[in-house]
């Protein structure tokens, strides 16, 4: 019996030292990957762009090269603004000196040096800090710049990057719900605040104009473009306060409903818009509006909001303001509807849009500056850069446009070269330009009637077989009308603009398959260590979850029968 205890002690004893030494060596080893899964600094992946670098410590990166385009035409306009903002500070300082007479020499060398320390910036949503980063890089007349997200991995990673790119000087990091940030600098205000949600910009507004400065600067992006171009009107109306329609100028809409927007929130303030800036591009659009503080101005913009009628027959569009302003200063109210309930054109219904912004989209002399300052900047994108300011500085300030072939496709034509329908506006005197949202676009202050003129022109030298239209169709009634106007279709000299004389990139094509916005950004505030389980993983194989799951239901129906 002695015997058999000391076995089963010893066999105890050399199975306990086994399993002992067993989960040592795996402890071991799992140090020995955990030390060789810790990279070096030298040997993490880097992401370049313009003179930033974006270190790729983790899979789940959020970098879109698409949007280099956005960055590039950021730095650009804060380029200009912030050496504006210095001649404006040194012009302020000179006349604070004269008035002062040289008595308080202390007080003017105190003031000169608060006006050196150049403007600061606010990026509300940082994710990596990229934008950040390359504004303190490629910047000058810079003071302080704050990144801010509301995750803290992406406030750790922004804070990486900014000690890598050593630039702890000018950027700061920031770990703040954004709109909570905003709302605490309404006193202690940003000269420029930078906004680029992934979707809707709108919740967000409300705080930005508050915590922009006096004559300080938005820069903001909105990629729900599908919402704004009239897919949805219900849900663009609770998102922007607007309606939307199914248009082929649906581009330029978007920007008109997200500057009325903007002019809304900045009204509640007593504070108003001026668009420097507003372009449509790739899949999202971006703004860059400068804002004052004005109760009579407030006033002024609300002659630039109207709304929008088109119709559903020829989408022939009008217009009309909500207030007009008379020469005595008076406000009034228009009469309303501007249109008929039956296009005066096809004889069909109007739909109808809007508020909508319509005023204009640009200020033309800034756009002039940054073409002009365009060769000294270091930009990937200069190249296309070039060609959209071009085109831009061309637009007519004239709402929305039309699509060629829209126009044709409406009265079932062949399409005329572009030149040539421009040529036979400008010979008729009118004005006409390309957009830089469409290749085929027609933006004249031509009305409805004489764009029809050339198109029945066009059609009497190739025309449609008229049997073949359908009875009271739009086709039918518009070329069946007379026309009002003498029309050539000869080529007028300034019907080829010069940015398609130079061949520059004006439209961009798409760079790769599948591309867009990305995937929103999974780390939510409410699970600071967790990741979120994506929209994607939950719906995989969901048709074939919910066949499987019907079959079952329906083998237990028959079974109970």
């Amino acid at each position: 019996m002695k015997t058999y205890l000391c076995y089963t002690t010893l066999y105890k004893i050399l199975n306990y030292s086994r399993r002992t030494s067993k989960a040592l060596i795996h402890t071991r080893s799992m140090e020995n990957e955990q030390c060789a899964k810790k990279l070096k600094l030298d040997e993490i992946p880097v992401i370049s762009e313009g003179k930033a670098q974006i270190l790729v410590t983790t899979q789940n990166v959020f970098y879109n090269p698409v949007q280099e385009f956005n960055r590039d035409l950021s730095i650009a306009v804060l380029t200009i603004f912030a050496k504006d903002r210095w001649n404006e500070m040194l012009q302020k300082d000179k006349l604070k000196k004269e008035r002062n007479n040289e008595t308080n020499i202390l007080h003017n060398i105190e003031v000169n040096k608060e006006s050196q320390k150049g403007i600061t910036i606010l990026e509300a949503l940082s994710a990596t800090g990229l934008r950040s980063i390359r504004y303190a890089k490629e910047i000058e007349n810079v003071q302080q710049i704050v990144a801010n997200d509301i995750s803290a991995k992406a406030v750790e990673s922004i804070r990486r990057n900014i000690l890598h790119n050593e630039v702890e000087n000018l950027v700061t990091p920031s770990h703040e719900d954004a709109m909570l940030l905003m709302y605490q600098h309404r006193r202690d205000r940003f000269d420029a605040v930078d906004l680029d949600p992934y979707g809707c910009p709108s919740i967000y507004l409300d705080g930005a104009v508050q915590c922009v400065s006096d004559g300080g600067i938005l820069l903001i992006t909105a990629t729900d473009v599908a919402v704004l171009a009239g897919n949805v009107p219900e849900t663009c109306y609770y998102k922007y306060g607007a309606i939307s329609i199914k248009s082929k100028s649906c581009h330029e809409i978007a920007l008109r409903i997200l500057l009325q927007c903007i002019a809304s929130y900045a009204g509640r303030y007593g504070r108003y818009i001026i668009p420097l800036l507003s372009v449509s591009v790739d899949f999202y659009i971006r703004v860059f509006v400068k804002v004052f503080t004005s109760h009579d101005k407030c006033k002024e913009n609300s002659t630039k909001i109207g709304m929008l009628y088109q119709c559903t027959g020829c989408e022939s569009i009008k217009f009309q303001t909500l207030v007009t302003k008379k020469p005595s200063s008076n406000y009034k109210l228009p009469c309303a509807p501007l249109v008929d309930q039956l296009c005066e054109h096809c004889r069909h219904y109007q739909h109808m849009g809007g508020p909508i912004w319509l005023g204009p989209l640009h200020d033309q002399a800034f756009i002039s500056r940054l073409l002009y300052n365009l060769s000294s900047m270091e930009l990937g994108t200069l190249r296309r850069m070039e060609g959209v300011l071009t085109m831009i500085h061309e637009e007519l300030d004239i709402p929305l446009y039309y699509s060629l072939d829209r126009l044709m496709s409406i009265v079932k034509c062949h399409v005329p070269p572009m030149l040539l329908f421009r040529s036979a506006l400008l010979n008729a005197g009118y004005k006409v330009s390309y957009s830089h949202a469409s290749k085929v676009s027609i933006k004249t202050d031509a009305p409805n009637n004489v764009i029809w003129d050339v198109v029945r022109a066009w059609e009497k030298k190739h025309p449609v077989k008229r049997e073949k239209l359908a009875a009271n169709s739009p086709a039918e009634r518009i070329l069946n009308a007379s026309s009002t106007t003498d029309i050539s279709l000869d080529i007028h000299p300034l019907a080829n603009p010069i940015s398609r004389q130079k061949h520059l990139s004006r439209f961009q094509q798409n760079p790769t398959v599948n591309w867009g916005p990305g995937i929103r950004a999974r780390t939510r505030v409410d699970f600071e260590n967790k990741m979120e389980d994506s929209r994607k993983v939950e719906n995989q194989n969901k048709n074939s979850k919910n066949k499987s799951t019907t079959a079952k239901q329906q083998v237990e129906v028959n079974l109970s029968n």
